[in-house]
């Protein structure tokens, strides 16, 4: 079993596509969010095997849940949810797909969060895994940025990646 994370993936979120990065170019290039959301799960699904285990580090998806449901079943993994800022629906229907949510996760001395944490409270891990800030990073590299847009062409980073990643810079 492999260990993986991703983050903001915004599945079904249309307006995504309309977000910008601070030069001005598009965040994410995708003629429509069906697009969108097809590339990531293919990127998902070539990346992670049924065995794998997946830290979603929120902002999973915009859509009903209904039409969440349905992406997230056609993710492979066990995943684990840690809930982000726009992560709204009921415990109870993320339990469907998560094997467990979370409001952050300690692993390998990384902490595990959404939002970054505040550098003051970072001297008790080794480094902070997060997501929320897309295509912005900080340039304390104790910050290791998993939105989609800072991985691999939108595909989960393995743990041994992130580990290497992190020893690169520190």
């Amino acid at each position: 079993m492999n260990i993986f994370f991703i983050s903001d993936t915004h599945f079904g979120h249309s307006n995504i596509l309309n977000f910008k990065k601070e030069d001005g170019s598009s965040l994410r290039v995708f003629p429509s969010i069906e697009d969108h959301d097809e590339y990531l799960i293919q990127r998902w699904n070539s990346t992670v095997k049924v065995t794998d285990k997946v830290y979603h580090l929120g902002d999973v998806g915009f859509k009903s849940f209904s039409k969440l449901a349905v992406t997230l079943s056609r993710l492979n993994g066990q995943k684990i949810l840690i809930k982000g800022n726009h992560d709204g629906f009921k415990l109870s229907q993320y339990a469907q797909f998560f094997k467990d949510v979370r409001g952050s996760h300690t692993i390998h001395k990384f902490i595990l969060s959404h939002i970054p944490i505040h550098p003051e409270s970072l001297a008790r891990w080794k480094g902070n895994v997060h997501g929320h800030l897309h295509a912005n990073k900080y340039a304390d590299s104790r910050y290791i940025n998993v939105s989609v847009e800072q991985l691999n062409d939108y595909a989960p980073i393995s743990l041994e990646d992130l580990e290497l990643k992190y020893d690169s810079t520190n």
